[in-house]
């Protein structure tokens, strides 16, 4: 591979111009195709093989104004007054009135005629039904009937707009973002001690994040992708591809430091420091592709997605980066007694860390231990659900409607069940009785009248429970309903299924809750296999797994304390504590061990190296992390900044996701790869490199390192395009 690697670099080096009117004009067409087709993203959630998905399927044939998305009017008079009283009861009237004629509307309940009025007369409550599904309904539509509720509100009449017209936020951008990507671009500077080394790399990750980001939003037209997969792509693809471009770029800065010429020290960067990225970008990859796995299309699109954005972000680390090392040339070298000249002070931070821990590696390596556990103690209290508007923040509109409904008419009433029944032959209505008949039971606050569906064959009971649709009394409600459900149909000669929003969501979070220990399994397992690969050791590998499971500990520790406990939660902006998405761990997992494998493989790879040329496994350790702290650390910060950037968005399923992200980063790079990596392989000593001959013989040699590429030629002909690196003396 580093031979390959090699080649590459120094072609891309040596014919700059080309290599970059490539990526310019990929960028161009890309881009002129989004300003022609635009994007089409998607807000349905589907769950296949699952009872509610099977009744949500059943409903769109049969009773499709069912499905629709829904709005809410919640009308609440002020204290001591009714929404009876004149003055009220002509506003409501006159805002349905309206609502019926506003954009996109096909139905709107009048409270009082449907008796949607609360026990004590202050709350009324109008339905707003749409026929079309969220990722139809215009923006435009939703703030209509916002307006609607504003105009409404007068002489202390409350008017608030809730229903499933409200979606997480999706992909957007904002100043926080920007913080982090500012952040990210002083680190690089710190880093490389040169202003335009630093904006190279960062340019080479903008460029493949770009492509990548434009490419998805193009292929959403041809296929069904979430609204939210952006955003995780976009979250990942910028952090890897600052990441990747700085691992190369660092160790072309410091072979030219060394005196290396400028085009043997691309190659050689791409080389080495490049493989480690391949080898990196292709476990993140491969780890986001698994979690089709799953079977949950969401959660394919979203680890598709972000795939895509790595693939380009090692792409333009591999190629594009090299070419524009080429462009700067010269410039790039370190001044004579700058830090970044003088390569022996440049990882001394790093030295001294190094011989700390591994001074007495039999106490670093509890103490670490220790603390990974306690900041991973939280997780034991980890709690699932979807979001729901009740998670949304306290001041706006869906969220002041979702109380109402709650306080008015009951928290059961924001999760409401469908029960649909279908006939063999018989009148569906009559069956949808008998069924609803045995249904009364605890944690039932009521029951509607059956409505008959379009194809004369099915009925549908809306059940209301006590609690509400994020409570544990509700899952288990519906878990206890659809127990019964089975001896009811057959009683009635028919076919009953529990669907709707709130049995949707149960769903998505038991499958996801199933799924997470193979998944993890999976993930482990690959780590495994992979690092035995490239490695060629037994232990490497255990120690690498083990180390990302308490990265993984800690970040949902981290996550569990700020969005279910409430600690610090005003500063990261978390408005309600509860549950947690329930996508966030399967999608930390996947994502971490990527970034984790990202680490160990740039950190590992130079202490191979060294052990490999010295044979000395201390000195090897010491080396390796004089090389690569300075790099991991900026890495590490890089990728802090960007996911914690990402908390500050109020799309509701990213911001569990990006700060548990930010926590296990951080967990990571500083803890395990840092400081609980080197007292291990200092204190195993030559064992760390231990491998059966029978294995080390089966397996194929990917040199990772670039041990075949020996020395570099003193009088190699740069002009000589098959001019090759000097093979190792053997």
């Amino acid at each position: 591979m580093a031979t390959l690697l090699y080649r590459l670099g120094r072609t891309a080096f040596r014919y700059r111009l080309r290599f970059l009117t490539g990526w310019l004009a990929l960028l161009f067409l890309i881009g002129g195709a989004f300003a022609a087709y635009g994007s089409h993203l998607d807000s349905e959630a589907t769950i296949p093989g699952s009872e509610s998905q099977e009744g949500i399927d059943l409903l769109e044939r049969s009773l499709p104004e069912a499905t629709g998305v829904t709005a809410q009017l919640v009308f609440a008079a002020p204290p001591g007054k009714t929404v009876d009283d004149p003055a009220y009861k002509a506003r409501i009237r006159g805002a349905v009135r309206e609502a019926h004629s506003a954009p996109q509307v096909a139905e709107v309940t009048d409270p009082f005629k449907t008796r949607s009025i609360s026990v004590d007369r202050r709350t009324a409550l109008a339905q707003v039904l749409y026929p079309i599904k969220r990722d139809v309904l215009e923006d435009s539509s939703v703030t209509a009937l916002e307006d609607i509720a504003a105009t409404a509100r007068s002489g202390g009449l409350r008017a608030e707009v809730g229903g499933t017209v409200y979606s997480t936020a999706g992909m957007e951008a904002g100043v926080g973002e920007a913080i982090g990507v500012g952040v990210a671009l002083v680190v690089l500077v710190l880093t490389f001690g040169s202003l335009p080394a630093a904006g190279l790399t960062l340019l080479t990750a903008v460029a493949g994040l770009a492509i990548g980001l434009l490419g998805l939003m193009l292929v959403s037209n041809i296929a069904t992708i979430s609204d939210t997969a952006p955003s995780l792509a976009l979250m990942v693809g910028l952090a890897v591809g600052i990441d990747y471009a700085l691992f190369i770029g660092s160790r072309h800065r410091s072979q030219l430091a060394e005196g290396m010429a400028a085009e043997e020290s691309a190659a050689r960067a791409v080389a080495t420091a490049g493989g480690a990225v391949v080898f990196a970008g292709l476990t993140v990859i491969v780890a986001l592709a698994g979690l089709s796995v799953v079977g949950i299309p969401f959660l394919t699109v979203m680890g598709l997605a972000a795939a895509l954005t790595v693939l380009m972000a090692v792409a333009a680390a591999i190629t594009l980066f090299p070419a524009l090392l080429g462009l700067a040339g010269e410039r790039l070298r370190p001044r004579p007694g700058s830090r970044a000249g003088r390569p022996g002070r440049a990882g001394a931070g790093g030295l001294r860390w190094a011989r700390l821990v591994t001074r007495r590696p039999l106490i670093t390596i509890p103490v670490v231990l220790l603390a990974l556990g306690a900041m991973a103690l939280p997780a034991l209290r980890l709690d699932l659900a979807m979001p729901d508007n009740g998670t949304a923040d306290p001041a706006s509109t869906q969220r002041r409607a979702y109380d109402l409904i709650s306080d008015a008419f009951g928290p059961g009433s924001n999760g409401r069940l469908l029960i649909l029944v279908q006939t063999r032959g018989g009148d569906p209505v009559r069956a949808a009785d008998r069924v609803a008949g045995g249904l009364d039971i605890r944690g039932v606050k009521s029951i509607s009248d059956p409505e008959r569906g379009g194809d004369g064959r099915t009925a549908v009971v809306n059940l209301v429970p006590e609690q509400g649709p994020r409570s544990e009394a509700t899952q288990g409600l519906v878990r206890r309903i659809r127990a019964r459900t089975p001896a009811l149909g057959a009683a009635a000669d028919a076919r009953v299924l529990v669907t709707g929003s709130t049995p949707a969501a149960i769903d998505v979070s038991d499958r996801l809750r199933d799924s997470l220990p193979p998944f993890t399994a999976v993930v482990v397992g690959l780590s495994l296999l992979l690092l035995l690969l490239v490695f060629r050791s037994v232990l490497v590998p255990i120690k690498a797994a083990a180390g990302f499971l308490l990265s993984a500990g800690a970040a949902f520790g981290a996550v569990v304390a700020v969005f279910q406990w409430g600690w610090l939660a005003r500063l990261f902006g978390v408005a309600t504590t509860g549950p947690v998405f329930s996508f966030m761990p399967i999608v930390v997992i996947a994502v971490l061990f990527g970034l984790a494998m990202d680490y160990q493989v740039f950190l590992v790879s130079r202490i191979r190296e060294e052990h490999v040329h010295t044979g000395r496994p201390r000195e090897a350790v010491l080396t390796g992390a004089r090389h690569t702290s300075r790099v991991i650390t900026a890495a590490a910060l890089i990728m802090f900044a960007v996911f914690a950037s990402f908390v500050t968005t109020d799309d509701l399923t990213l911001k569990p996701i990006a700060l548990g992200l930010a926590a296990g980063v951080l967990a990571d790079a500083f803890l395990v790869r840092m400081t609980l990596v080197p007292a291990v392989l200092a204190l195993t000593g030559k064992a760390a490199w231990w491998i059966p001959h029978w294995l080390d013989r089966t397996l194929p040699d990917l040199d990772i390192e670039g041990a075949r590429l020996g020395r570099p030629a003193a009088h190699a002909d740069p002009a000589d395009p098959a001019a090759e690196p000097v093979a190792p003396s053997r």
